[in-house]
């Protein structure tokens, strides 16, 4: 069976279909600009470089260096990469040491160096690693003191200093220190 139209039949003609071609080589040309533009003004992140300056063999000009036990923060890194803190006190003694995770470490140090007991940039930093400890806890450590900086930064800045009578500035007191037998042994078992 055949199908007839229904309806009116239309003289229209059939339109017929004229191929286009697209010129794909401008488009490329106007990628390539936009590329080349975009990678000259971008800054690329610059390395991060962490100034450090240790001083001399515990002594300054052949004296050795009095500190109040009270303005003291050790931070111990075991082999393992597990780390410990331990908080000066001003008998000169050490709390026992104190297991940490990163987020505690941070919040520690910032507590340490802002709080009231102790003139603003006079607690000392000291960082302890296991010499068989991997690099990368040590940077995890330095980067979560870096991160504890800005709060504490703020904090000091919020004091006027007695001196001059404009908003005090941070100094930070940061040093490395040998870990101790003894200290190994100690926090060995925790």
């Amino acid at each position: 069976m055949s199908r007839e139209k229904r309806g009116k039949q239309s003289n229209r003609k059939k339109a017929v279909r004229v191929g286009f071609k697209v010129d794909m080589t401008p488009l490329v040309d106007i990628t390539f600009l936009l590329l080349t533009f975009f990678l000259f003004t971008t800054t690329m992140m610059r390395p991060q470089i962490m100034e450090m300056r240790i001083p001399p063999e515990s002594t300054i000009d052949g004296e050795d260096v009095k500190v109040k036990g009270s303005e003291l923060f050790f931070i111990l890194v075991r082999e393992d990469g597990t780390m410990f803190y331990q908080i000066g006190q001003s008998d000169g003694t050490m709390t026992e040491p104190q297991k940490a995770d990163i987020k505690k470490l941070r919040e520690t140090t910032i507590k340490q160096n802002i709080k009231p007991s102790i003139e603003p940039n006079r607690l000392i930093t000291v960082l302890k690693i296991d010499p068989k400890a991997k690099y990368k806890d040590a940077i995890k450590v330095l980067n979560e003191l870096n991160l504890a900086e800005v709060s504490i930064t703020a904090e000091v800045m919020k004091k006027d200093d007695p001196a001059t009578g404009k908003k005090m500035e941070r100094k930070r007191k940061f040093t490395f220190g040998k870990l101790t037998e003894e200290e190994v042994q100690k926090i060995a078992g925790l």
